[in-house]
């Protein structure tokens, strides 16, 4: 709308709101004279560019006479008020359906809250809390013995052998300890999943706020230009407008329609992301309280230091490490082969012995090979781990430190635009509409002020969403909540 269209509003004490299409009205005019210019018709363009040049006045009377269908009369008894210009107006159910829900209106913290009890990748990664405790009641099992029974031709015709494996270096130590490093492990798995979590519910939060402003936007431009076009069609009713004036708002108003869909469209998908991530209907009613400007970033090098002490990433870094640490230990320990223990009964074994028995002890012998290759696994898995970590560092300082920096130049320039340029434009629009009352500049200066300030204003939306999605970087790059 903003390439083609160049909306006017009139406010305080003048005429109800118009709307206005320069471009378009010159698009018309430019056409007619190039076909008629192209037939060969001098008289023909002259008489073009007059009605031409007869139009801008007819316009300028137009917009300062007013308009008898925006014409404000007073309400019947019983009736109520009119809305006022730009305000949404309550659409009514229709006869005989009950009234739509109001919509869930939440905080960031509590859409946060909720995602965390009810999120349904959170729900799946707390699944693998039992599942490493389980582990850990695996490590600490002891071996088993082996009964061996036997019926031989020869003496002693039955024998029953019972073989007991020995742990030994600490064996089971170990294993329990890789076991529960492992859990610590999933614990901080679970963290960085909480933390992507709550990432991402900052995202969709604040997509719906955007979401939200840019909508009520369009609806209220909306608004504006099917009264214009009302207006339109009752003054060329009354033979005070020409056919072209009801064109351009009928254009007008179709162009803001598509755009309030859009927007409407746009609202409805940030809704139902966020209904996802909150465990709730897509199309379930939600709407974000918090505002757009909210938060503010913190310092680059305090930033850099709250990652280094809590970066979720870092600190699954280190539990991998701790647990890796636990396999080379274990590792080692496997070098050490385990005894075998056995005894046995034997029966019948005449004419020497009825019964009898017979003990025995089996030793692996490390003659081809000691393990070294398995603990050379492990060892180097561990420098490998050291080396991530210490480029995990490495990154997430950098990107937290450039974060922060990108951060605090969005929120400068959102400050620049609520403090400086809104109020500027907001004047800017004001000085354009006492000029045009007072005779000193045509009606397309005033459209021409109007429409950069509503460019303005969409901009300062954007660049409050640019803000929070700047805030949302930051946050994912220190791997944890914000301050």
């Amino acid at each position: 709308m903003r390439n083609a269209l160049c909306l006017g509003e009139l406010r305080r004490n003048s005429p109800p709101a118009r709307v206005l299409s320069c471009r378009a009205v010159r698009g018309v005019i430019g056409r007619k004279t190039a076909r008629r210019g192209r037939r060969g018709s001098p008289r023909r363009a002259a008489a073009a560019l007059l009605a031409a040049a007869l139009l801008v006045p007819a316009l300028l009377a137009a917009a300062l006479a007013g308009a008898p269908a925006l014409a404000q009369t007073p309400p019947a008894a019983g009736q109520p008020a009119p809305a006022a210009p730009g305000a949404v107006r309550p659409v009514p159910p229709p006869p005989g359906e009950p009234a739509p829900a109001p919509p869930t209106t939440l905080t960031l913290p509590q859409a946060i809250a909720l995602a965390l009890a009810a999120n349904p990748t959170l729900a799946a990664a707390r699944l693998n809390l039992p599942v490493a405790g389980a582990q850990v009641e695996v490590a600490r099992e002891r071996p088993n013995p082996d009964l061996l029974l036997e019926a031989l031709r020869e003496t002693p015709r039955q024998a029953a052998t019972l073989s007991l494996p020995i742990e030994t270096a600490g064996k089971r130590g170990r294993r329990v300890a890789a076991a529960e490093a492992g859990r610590a492990s999933t614990e901080a798995e679970l963290a960085r999943t909480t933390a992507e979590v709550r990432n991402q519910v900052r995202r969709a939060y604040y997509g719906l706020a955007a979401a939200q402003a840019r909508s009520a936007e369009q609806r209220e431009v909306l608004q504006l230009s099917e009264r214009v076009r009302e207006a339109a069609s009752a003054r060329f009713e009354a033979g005070a407008a020409p056919r072209l004036e009801v064109l351009q708002a009928e254009l007008t108003a179709a162009q803001a329609s598509n755009e309030a869909e859009s927007a409407g469209a746009q609202l409805a998908g940030a809704r139902a992301e966020l209904n996802t991530l909150l465990a709730r209907p897509a199309d379930a009613p939600l709407a974000a309280d918090d505002e757009l400007g909210t938060g503010a970033p913190p310092d680059p090098e305090a930033a850099v230091r709250l990652a280094a002490a809590a970066s979720t990433e870092l600190a699954l870094l280190d539990r991998r490490l701790a647990a890796q640490e636990a396999r080379v230990r274990l590792a080692r320990a496997q070098q050490v082969p385990d005894p075998v223990v056995q005894g046995a009964v034997t029966h019948d074994a005449p004419p020497d012995f009825t019964w009898g028995w017979r003990a025995g002890i089996t030793i692996n012998l490390p003659v081809f090979h000691h393990h070294q290759a398995e603990v050379a696994v492990e060892e180097r898995t561990l420098a490998q781990l050291h080396a991530e970590r210490d480029g995990a560092a490495a990154r997430i300082a950098g990107a937290v430190a450039a974060a922060a920096h990108l951060a605090q130049a969005q929120r400068d320039q959102l400050l620049r635009y609520r403090n400086q340029i809104l109020p500027h434009a907001a004047e800017v629009e004001a000085m354009a509409e006492d000029s045009y009352r007072s005779g000193q500049t045509g009606l397309p200066a005033l459209l021409q002020a109007l429409q950069a300030t509503r460019d303005l204003r969409l901009r300062a939306l954007q660049s409050a969403l640019d803000f929070q999605t700047a805030l949302a970087d930051l946050e994912r790059a220190m791997g944890a909540p914000l301050p």
